[in-house]
């Protein structure tokens, strides 16, 4: 039976280029951060499934927190390209170094697990991959293509890199028409320095708007972490910046420092302040809003994805 908190330790222990990092601080986790832990139910199950396809999740590679919980439902979001990164970001436990080749056989494999799974949803996402002349943006497509050949009625949701200085890889991502297209801003622009060295701010927020001006019926999505030292103000101008690039969905969570090497948790954010920033992100025009100290890009991405689409539904009808 594989253990939430043995997938987490095991993240923690492949930070090799992160070994000559000091130190940073922990704050003690105040008691509204409760981490469900599971060992029942379907998680032995889908931890087989990933496993038998040769598959690597964000789920473990990340550390989430919320592994226990989506696994015992069967959801599992897809890292696709391997568990290496080309750039290493403060914030983030996946392994950084030299990526190996691509798996041809990954996108077939891919939609093998989530028709094995019976996912109705399912979540794509990646490591960067500078190494390569696209960013890996035909490896998105083709595995969005394998999916839709296979499991004709599961919506895709995809997370992807910036493709930062790599000419058509976005164009070509867009073409395969996921049903979702999500990219993470992380953080307000001042900490882009510390936290997202590699990656530019207004690059970002220009992709979440050319992909509007790709395929306007596409919904887009970008989220942020708390707790890394922004400000209230820099929060509601990065809302004003992803609604003025029409993005429809907004996740807000707080940041957890998955090692002492890693950027410093700055302080906790509270539920209620997490109720307000999602209040405020509605009255500024976003079709949905997640926010919670748990809340990160794929959790409950099926359910958010019915609310999305019952949400421009509801905005489109007249009054």
């Amino acid at each position: 039976m594989v253990s939430v908190l043995d997938t987490r330790e095991a993240a923690r222990l492949r930070h090799p280029e992160k070994a000559n990092r000091p130190d940073t601080p922990r704050l003690p986790k105040p008691p509204w951060l409760r981490i469900r832990l599971s060992n029942g139910g379907e998680l032995a199950g889908t931890h087989h499934i990933v496993r038998s396809h040769g598959l690597t999740t964000v789920c473990e590679e990340a550390a989430c927190p919320n592994l226990g919980e989506c696994w015992s439902k069967r959801h599992a979001t897809m890292m696709i390209m391997g568990d290496t990164c080309t750039r290493a970001c403060g914030f983030c436990n996946v392994r950084t170094g030299r990526p190996g080749p691509l798996d041809p056989n990954e996108p077939e494999n891919v939609a093998a697990a989530v028709a094995e799974l019976g996912l109705r949803h399912v979540v794509i996402t990646s490591v960067d991959r500078d190494d390569l002349d696209d960013g890996g943006a035909e490896h998105f497509h083709q595995t969005i293509q394998a999916i839709r050949a296979r499991c004709p009625d599961t919506t895709i949701e995809i997370l992807t890199p910036d493709f930062l200085r790599k000419d058509g890889a976005l164009q070509r991502v867009a073409a395969a028409r996921p049903d979702v297209f999500n990219h993470n801003l992380e953080t307000v622009p001042s900490l882009y320095l510390k936290i997202r060295p590699g990656a530019r701010y207004f690059h970002s927020l220009r992709l979440l708007q050319r992909v509007k001006e790709l395929d306007a019926t596409v919904f887009t999505k970008s989220g942020i972490m708390l707790g890394l030292g922004e400000t209230y103000d820099e929060v509601l101008q990065v809302m004003d910046d992803l609604r003025s690039a029409e993005v429809d969905f907004l996740t807000i969570g707080q940041y957890l420092q998955p090692t002492p090497k890693h950027a410093a948790i700055a302080r906790y954010v509270t539920p209620e302040e997490f109720e307000s920033f999602r209040r405020i992100g509605l009255s500024k025009g976003f079709l949905l809003v997640a926010a919670s100290p748990l809340t990160r890009s794929s959790y409950h991405a099926d359910e958010d994805f019915a609310r999305l689409r019952a949400a421009r539904a509801t905005a489109a009808t007249p009054s």
